[in-house]
């Protein structure tokens, strides 16, 4: 029953002759990078998420979601370490599930979205440690700050799967499904000194190839 209901989600919205694949005919990923083809991929927004995880005074973790993320990955699968990565996060897109509070993280006193409303990584290197873990480094850019920023990477799938067209139509290509997490020092960044310990950042991400 989830089965079908994940199916329905995938097609809703499609054209007629998207409604006749069955179940069976529906790819899924694989763990194995190597299934994902090299060329270069386009980060799917609908299929990824930004979060950030604070330290509430030492009791409890604040989580805070940025909802507008883009990013292009050139991808070689028989050498990763010459993939080149770049996300790029809309820093005014940040929400919480407290009333008004994110406007408040997005003024001067915090975040101050209004000089510095992007955030991005850009790669410098992969490491692969085995078919579904690795790791990516490159230089972190927040708040008009640069540092060196080190991603733990899992693959979650590879291969052929559902992905929209520049129309919005359901086709299937090649896709990369990956989490990655980093802490980050909030002083480093300029953060205000409320924020004093490291801040985990985690990054879901679907990357489809383009055609």
């Amino acid at each position: 029953m989830i089965r079908a209901a994940l199916i329905a989600l995938v097609l809703c919205a499609a054209p007629a002759a998207a409604q006749d694949y069955k179940p069976s005919d529906v790819p899924h990923g694989q763990k194995n990078y190597h299934a994902a083809g090299p060329g270069s991929y386009a980060l799917d927004p609908y299929h990824s998420a930004v979060i950030a995880r604070v330290l509430h005074l030492g009791f409890s973790y604040s989580v805070f979601r940025f909802d507008k993320v883009s990013g292009t990955l050139d991808w070689k699968p028989d050498d990763p370490a010459a993939s080149k990565l770049e996300v790029e996060v809309d820093v005014t897109s940040i929400s919480s599930p407290v009333e008004g509070f994110a406007e408040v993280l997005r003024g001067k006193d915090y975040l101050d979205t209004a000089a510095n409303p992007t955030a991005r990584f850009v790669s410098e290197g992969f490491v692969a440690e085995s078919e579904t873990k690795g790791s990516v480094n490159g230089q972190l850019t927040l708040m008009g700050k640069t540092h060196p920023a080190i991603f733990g990477v899992e693959l979650i799938g590879a291969g052929k799967g559902f992905t929209g067209d520049e129309n919005g139509n359901p086709v299937i290509r090649d896709l990369i499904g990956l989490h990655a997490q980093t802490q980050i020092d909030p002083q480093a960044y300029g953060l205000n000194a409320f924020f004093t310990e490291p801040i985990l950042i985690s990054i879901d991400a679907e990357f489809a190839r383009k055609e």
